[in-house]
């Protein structure tokens, strides 16, 4: 389904630190240089082993699990492992209350039960190459930065042209150190994936939302997939004639189990993160968190109540529930970190020491002196209105039934544009595209969203943004009236009203009161996008400079880039943790954690009956530790 706030990606940012020379999201094709070290900490293979462009490498055995997860090879037919979250969706969305995967888990005994999952794409990385010279030509010191943006988009377009001309690979470049390197990664993209196998919720999300991202933490966080071919070893689209995959690499499972200082590494796709913002980028990073937090509150304590309501309503929403809590919990571990590690004042000092060093010498000066002055500048220029577009898409236009009015209607126009004489077929085609939000929809549970994100977004939003309804004023409105009357006339609530709906034809559904909400909201989103996108120039400039410096300031010291969706690496140890005085936790957690954790109320903590039989018997198989009890997680340094 499109989403009305598509036009408006939202990064994911990760807890900005500064680095040590030891942790980092390093680039496999440059591993040479961290080899010895690597080595040093408990290695026992070598860079090449990891990625090594002419034959098989760890790097074959690891991919990029739908649109931003780590999945890898574990066996050599294709059997993929990930996280349960990465394939959560697509356990909910085979499941139904008679089959309800998601709660009693799923295996698959034999090929013809795993269930195609359509959609689902898993990319192997065929090799990564610097492009920074080709990227770059062409581009300009006195050029403004939309200059530049149409010159880097033009060599990049013909980098990844030229680079899988005549194969069916696909390339990508993406951006490293704000625009300073640049890399291509050329790619092979399969289509045909198939569940597997899960363990049931209470294991595969045991803690839910009161253990995601805390340490000590008992959660079975796996699932499996498996990658079908041609006959050929080729991606090929779904076929009951497609055999498994062959990797080049597979990863073998070990059951020797750890011991604290064992070298660790992992290697995979990190989303996003932003470690190089200055003080004030996090500052504001941390407002417009605050924002979401308190808005996610409210919209997920309704979902909650309506998920425990009903087991059709719970699978309907735990998915979204689970997209939405995810960065909700992140987020208030992150300030509390911030604040803990004091991150914003060594920032500052840290700060202070570069411009003191980019002062020294006048060509310094004239590179970087001016580039934290101007990233501030630009973020005050699109602060007020970024805060405000962050209300907004936490609120109203996280509003489904505008989101289903918006998608269909958009969808519509774009058929009746391409042919405008048959709007019955444009009007279908457009149902079609929203038949699948439907059967993940409860008008109820949206009705009472609807009017505690309105009251929410006209209690905390400046009068100036308030929602446009012509005659009617926001600010003094009835909104539970409104709300009422908006779910009672729309035809949007559910797939029967919109299908009996059709022959009213377009022209009739543009004027029904879900596409006028959206009205009512839309000049206050083009402003306010615009309005954010502001400074976007100078923090664009700012940060290019800045992290040149740095990267110039610290010469000799290893720096790595952002995390960007692509293939990096990170080591460590096993090892405890210690987050305060005179408390230190272990390296690993056992099941004795998951039974002193069981509540039988609360549906994060409920321990599956076969489990508590296992435990009771200690019947743990191949899997008991030496000392007979059943290991669960464990817990490294890695970044």
């Amino acid at each position: 389904m499109k989403k009305l706030f598509s036009l408006l990606a939202a990064a994911l940012l990760a807890l900005p630190t500064t680095a040590s020379a030891d942790e980092g999201m390093w680039i496999p094709m440059l591993l040479g240089r961290n080899e010895a070290a690597m080595q040093k900490a408990g290695m026992r293979i070598s860079a090449r082993d990891i990625y090594d462009v002419n034959n098989a490498s760890l790097k074959d055995a690891v991919l990029l699990f739908g649109g931003g997860c780590t999945g890898e090879f574990v066996s050599d037919e294709g059997l993929v492992l990930t996280n349960h979250h990465c394939g959560y969706s697509y356990i909910v969305q085979h499941s139904t209350v008679e089959h309800d995967y998601l709660t009693n888990g799923f295996w698959a005994m034999t090929r013809a039960q795993e269930i195609p999952c359509p959609g689902l794409t898993v990319t192997r990385l065929v090799r990564m190459e610097d492009v920074t010279a080709r990227v770059l030509d062409g581009v300009t010191d006195g050029m403004s930065e939309q200059e530049r943006e149409t010159v880097v988009e033009n060599n990049i377009k013909t980098v990844t042209e030229q680079a899988v001309q005549g194969t069916h690979y696909k390339a990508i470049v993406k951006p490293f150190y704000y625009g300073n390197q640049y890399f291509m990664y050329v790619n092979e993209v399969f289509t045909d994936v198939r569940l597997v196998g899960a363990p049931p919720s209470n294991i595969g999300k045991f803690g839910g939302d009161t253990d995601n991202w805390m340490w000590p933490r008992h959660t079975g966080d796996f699932s499996m997939f498996r990658v079908y071919a041609g006959k050929d070893n080729e991606p090929a689209d779904y076929s009951e004639d497609n055999v498994p995959y062959r990797p080049a690499q597979s990863l073998a499972v070990s059951l020797k189990g750890i011991s604290q200082g064992d070298f660790t590494m992992i290697l995979g796709y990190p989303g996003r993160t932003q470690r190089y913002q200055t003080v004030s980028q996090l500052n504001e990073m941390l407002a417009r968190n605050d924002i979401s937090i308190a808005a996610r509150t409210l919209r997920q304590d309704i979902m909650q109540k309506w998920m425990k309501s009903d087991p059709s309503i719970r699978l309907k929403y735990a998915d979204k529930y689970a997209s939405s809590s995810n960065y909700w919990k992140k987020w208030q571990g992150e300030k509390l970190a911030i604040k803990n590690l004091r991150i914003l004042e060594n920032e500052q000092a840290k700060e202070e020491a570069f411009l003191k060093w980019a002062n020294k010498n006048k060509k310094r000066k004239a590179a970087y002196a001016n580039a934290i002055e101007a990233i501030s500048q630009g973020v005050e220029a699109g602060s007020a209105a970024g805060r405000a577009m962050t209300l907004l898409s936490e609120t109203v236009t996280e509003i489904e039934l505008v989101n289903l009015s918006y998608s269909f209607l958009q969808t519509a126009a774009g058929s009746l544009k391409a042919d405008p004489s048959d709007t019955t077929a444009a009007l279908e085609d457009a149902l079609l595209s929203v038949e699948e939000a439907y059967g993940d929809y409860w008008a109820p549970l949206d009705k009472e969203e609807a009017a505690a994100l309105l009251k929410f977004y006209r209690d905390n939003a400046e009068p100036d943004n308030y929602l446009d309804f012509g005659d009617e004023d926001f600010a003094t409105m009835d909104i539970d009236a409104y709300v009422d009357d908006l779910f009672e006339n729309s035809v949007f609530t559910s797939e029967e009203k919109l299908r009996e709906a059709l022959p009213l034809g377009f022209n009739a559904l543009v004027h029904d009161p879900a596409n006028q909400l959206f009205s009512a909201l839309y000049g206050t989103l083009i402003k306010l996008y615009y309005g954010s996108s502001a400074g976007r120039d100078l923090i664009q400039q700012g940060s290019t400079a800045y992290t040149a410096g740095l990267l110039e300031w610290q010469k000799g010291k290893s720096f790595y880039p952002d995390a960007n969706f692509t293939m990096r690496l990170t080591y460590g140890t096993v090892c405890p943790y210690s987050p305060k005085d005179a408390l230190t936790y272990n390296y690993f957690t056992t099941i004795e954690g998951v039974m002193e954790k069981e509540d039988p109320d609360n549906y994060e903590f409920i321990v599956p009956e076969k489990l508590k039989k296992l435990y009771q018997a200690r019947d743990y198989g191949r899997y008991a530790m030496a000392d007979g009890n059943l290991p669960v997680n464990f817990l490294t340094n890695n970044d």
